[in-house]
């Protein structure tokens, strides 16, 4: 899935130190600090709106911080943000699909802003993720869990090392979350990481799997 020689480096890590978000009047995170490394998995945990997504959105650049500092290889990412984005992939708690576009489509629109992607991977990442039977049909159609999976094949086709996911179990059924943990193995095992969110724990008992608790 790494194709890329340079995101495909022998070894990436991500740093946040004492990162701090407000808001309005509430001090949503306060001086969070971690790291995550090649072949890493990093769950954070805690109760409905301690921040979790919050924390997600801010580390991918979507939400300003009030202080802290987030590195990519020991380069601040405001200082080099695009080469962060070219890093990493962010799947939010939405599926994000154009619902008149058919599911191949929505590959080829998404992922092609980054990176031409042909009708054939687009077909081959649908096959990877169990519905290979709904290429042609339009998102509107497709069923929840069937929208997730289709959201879930721009993971195979980013050519990311960092994959950033908000509840990515969202609307998937046993299958669909074996299909899941199944993509998170083979990820951290080409020499990806990942920061993830989910009331459902993933790979209990990986040797890169590490949890972040906030309060």
């Amino acid at each position: 899935m790494l194709a890329n020689p340079d995101q495909s480096a022998s070894h990436n890590k991500l740093e946040v130190q004492a990162l701090h978000l407000w808001r309005g009047e509430h001090h949503l995170l306060r001086g969070v600090s971690f790291a995550v490394n090649t072949g890493e998995l990093l769950q954070l945990h805690g109760p409905n709106g301690v921040g979790k997504t919050s924390l997600l959105r801010t580390v991918a650049g979507l939400l300003p911080a009030e202080s802290g500092v987030t590195r990519w290889n020991g380069v601040d990412t405001h200082r080099d943000a695009t080469r962060f984005q070219e890093s990493l992939l962010y799947l939010g708690h939405s599926s994000a699909l154009k619902l008149d576009l058919t599911a191949r489509e929505n590959l080829e629109f998404s992922v092609g802003v980054r990176d031409a992607v042909s009708a054939e991977k687009c077909r081959q990442a649908l096959l990877k993720v169990d519905i290979p039977q709904c290429a042609e049909l339009p998102a509107r159609v497709l069923s929840a869990g069937q929208r997730r999976r289709v959201a879930l094949a721009r993971l195979l086709l980013a050519q990311a090392p960092l994959w950033i996911l908000d509840e990515p179990t969202t609307n998937l059924d046993a299958a669909g979350v074996t299909m899941l943990e199944g993509l998170l193995v083979e990820h951290l095992a080409q020499g990806g990481m990942v920061l993830t969110a989910a009331h459902q724990s993933l790979l209990a008992t990986h040797p890169g799997n590490r949890v972040l608790v906030l309060h």
